[in-house]
């Protein structure tokens, strides 16, 4: 009788072991156990995750101020004229240009390249003689055509064309029979002014000679553009004009101008009838629209 009830109490503990054992090694605990033994200690001096640094963003960086408008600045421009008139502002500040719609139409230079052709000669003459300095002088101050001969085949003739377009950056002009029939545009006729401003067209030594000869033209080479300003940036204006009365029966009148912080080129093709003023007028009413 004793056997079997020991029997019995054996085989029910027996079953417990079985039901419960199993039971707990399904459930979480035995893995919680096993997770939390596993996971890796936190290195000495290392935040909490919770303490970590955040990364923040970095600040915008400051706007560049707006230039105020230079003294010629881009506008609506309406001429009331017979014939062809084109016109180009370049900002010499930041090298903006805005023009007439035909800025990229070519005409005959006439005098207008004289700057340009001092500007060659003496960026690539190591030391020009007293004498052909002089013959520069009357070339801008007073547009002799003997001395624009005379450095046009000093220069190499085409040769300077082709250096104008390349160091000036000009897209539309080109070589056309002589110095005073060069073909240009409004638009590079301005770039022109901007490489003889800048010192790219006579090179750092003369470019103050360049511009202090044609600051000091003769009056009879100031019409159009100069007038038209204000007085306050008159005397600081350099300005080389072209003019020429073709046997075509038409006027070629030009203007040039480089001013503190922007260029000005206008170009006119009308009937020689109507005379030479009738160019120079029509310069000098761009020049002022383009103050407004």
């Amino acid at each position: 009788m004793h056997k079997r009830v020991g029997f019995a109490i054996f085989v029910l503990l027996l079953g417990a072991v079985l039901v419960v054992v199993p039971y707990l090694w399904g459930s979480d605990m035995l893995s919680r156990n096993r997770s939390d033994a596993a996971a890796p200690a936190p290195l000495a001096g290392s935040p909490a995750p919770s303490d970590a640094p955040t990364r923040k963003a970095a600040p915008a960086p400051p706007s560049a101020p707006a230039l105020p408008p230079a003294v010629l600045h881009p506008a609506t421009v309406t001429v009331d004229a017979t014939g062809f008139w084109s016109w180009t502002v370049l900002d010499r500040r930041t090298g903006e240009m805005a023009g007439s719609a035909n800025a990229a139409t070519t005409q005959r230079t006439a005098s207008m390249i004289k700057a340009w052709l001092a500007s060659d000669y003496l960026r690539r003459t190591a030391s020009p003689s007293p004498s052909n300095l002089r013959q520069l002088s009357t070339m801008i101050r007073n547009s002799d055509n003997n001395a624009a001969s005379y450095f046009w085949s000093l220069n190499g003739r085409s040769a300077s064309i082709t250096r104008l377009a390349q160091i000036c950056g000009l897209t539309d002009s080109k070589y056309y029979i002589d110095w005073a029939s060069t073909m240009v545009s409004a638009r590079d006729a301005a770039r022109m002014g901007a490489c003889i401003g800048d010192g790219r067209a006579a090179g750092p030594k003369w470019t103050d000679w360049v511009l202090n000869e044609m600051r000091n033209v003769s009056s009879s080479q100031e019409f159009g553009i100069v007038p038209a300003l204000p007085e306050t940036e008159k005397a600081t204006t350099a300005v080389k004009n072209g003019w020429i009365a073709r046997s075509d029966g038409k006027w070629h009148v030009n203007c040039m101008a480089i001013g503190t912080d922007w260029v000005l080129s206008v170009l006119t093709v009308y009937p020689a009838s109507k005379g030479m003023n009738y160019g120079a007028d029509i310069c000098s009413s761009v020049t002022r629209q383009l103050q407004a």
